[in-house]
């Protein structure tokens, strides 16, 4: 394995586990194999120092430090291909690009043969990331509370941070985000006199949107910056009196609702708590009233493959998420409700779109980005993050779906 040129680690306490490369030679061996293997037929080319390629053609990924590249992905694939950007030791200049290839074949990169060794050699999920009550509060401040600043640099006007619903090339995000609120309320039959529930607040537009239809509203979160961002809105737009923004958990919410609202809050619940969610839909629903549930989903065979496994997303971005798939979602509402699937929309085309463009605005916001305080490491651990969910979106083998749902008849 050839010697790596130097590097200068990052310097930020936050990344201190980035600044050393592990020392893992029979696995940085293996790793090497399989990539190799894995990359030999794939549409991309990936370039090492000297010149030499892999790869069948395609986007280009650059190999800057190959030893510190295979040693991370040895010691631990799921987390080190992340880590070793973050890092330095490979780079992009069109990320998306590179990574949709590899998302379109996930479930083969590795041989079949040695998915078996799955549970010995994925890491477990780490016991301080379980959702509980104490737990989830953690791992939503670790996430939604880095900085309102922060989102506002990328995000759109409405502060909408989940799948926009474009209906054509020319429309902006604003629109978009606005477009799959309305859908979300048309989908719960939200109207005057509305009793609604929101699952999950963000920073307040579908809140907003719903009052001005007419509706009462309580919206619960657990991130006090968006809690403190969203009742600032309410008060700004005149619809306080109709909207309650309440810190509180899911599990603790009382009284009973005509409709239950909740946009990709599902995936932070965590597949041991799903039981927990969806009875709570049922308890709090009144007779006759609708859930409309937006979720990002997998494969259902690769969440049954996947579902106990540490990886980057969950150590760096959202720790304690789990996606769905839809018969995950099928199997608990006939599980533990009276709850059955009305309505059913998948969008996951608009979401690729919509990430690709929150990190180009990302990206044009950097200087305002580095500004609040948050240093290079973040920015590439940030773009990698967009990048990494816009390839999932892109090669399929993620989705996102709209639920309408209503009581069994």
């Amino acid at each position: 394995m050839p010697t790596d040129p130097p590097t200068d680690p990052p310097t930020d306490p936050t990344w201190a586990e980035l600044a050393v490369t592990p020392h893992a030679p029979l696995r940085a061996w293996a790793a090497e194999r399989l990539f190799r293997h894995a990359v030999a037929d794939l549409p991309v080319t990936v370039w090492l120092p000297g010149g030499r390629c892999l790869g069948a053609g395609g986007p280009v990924l650059r190999l800057v430090r190959p030893r510190a590249f295979f040693h991370r992905l040895g010691a631990d694939a799921k987390i080190g291909f992340g880590e070793a950007y973050l890092a330095g030791d490979w780079t992009a200049d069109d990320l998306p690009g590179v990574l949709t290839p590899f998302a379109r074949r996930m479930a083969v990169l590795v041989p079949r043969p040695l998915q078996l060794l799955r549970r010995w050699v994925d890491l477990p999920r780490p016991e301080g990331e379980r959702n509980t009550v104490r737990g989830a509060r953690r791992n939503i401040h670790r996430h939604y509370d880095l900085s309102n600043e922060l989102f506002a640099e990328f995000l759109d006007e409405t502060m909408t941070y989940s799948c926009a619903s474009f209906a054509g090339a020319g429309d902006d995000l604003a629109t978009a985000q606005r477009r799959k609120i309305d859908e979300m309320l048309d989908l719960a039959r939200v109207g005057p006199g509305t009793d609604l529930l929101e699952i999950g607040t963000g920073w307040g537009e579908l809140a907003l949107r719903a009052a001005r239809r007419g509706a009462r509203v309580t919206t619960l979160t657990l991130s006090e910056q968006q809690r403190a961002l969203a009742a600032k809105r309410m008060a700004e737009e005149g619809v306080a009196d109709r909207v309650e923004v309440v810190l509180c958990d899911y599990r603790e919410a009382r009284g009973h609702y005509d409709a239950i609202v909740s946009v990709e809050m599902i995936e932070a619940v965590g597949a041991e708590y799903w039981p927990d969610y969806f009875a709570t839909l049922d308890r709090l629903l009144e007779p006759g009233g609708r859930v409309a549930l937006q979720a990002i989903t997998m494969p259902h065979d690769r969440l049954l493959a996947t579902r106990d496994s540490h990886t980057w997303i969950h150590k760096y971005v959202f720790p304690g998420g789990q996606l769905l798939s839809v018969p995950a979602v099928e199997q608990a509402l006939r599980d533990h409700t009276t709850l059955r699937v009305r309505q059913r929309h998948a969008l996951g085309a608009d979401y690729a779109r919509t990430l690709s463009r929150w990190r180009s605005r990302f990206l044009a916001a950097w200087p305002a980005v580095a500004a609040l305080g948050f240093d290079t490491t973040f920015r590439r651990m940030w773009e990698f993050y967009l990048a990494y969910c816009e390839a999932g979106f892109r090669a399929g083998y993620l989705d996102v779906h709209q639920f309408a749902l209503d009581r069994a008849k």
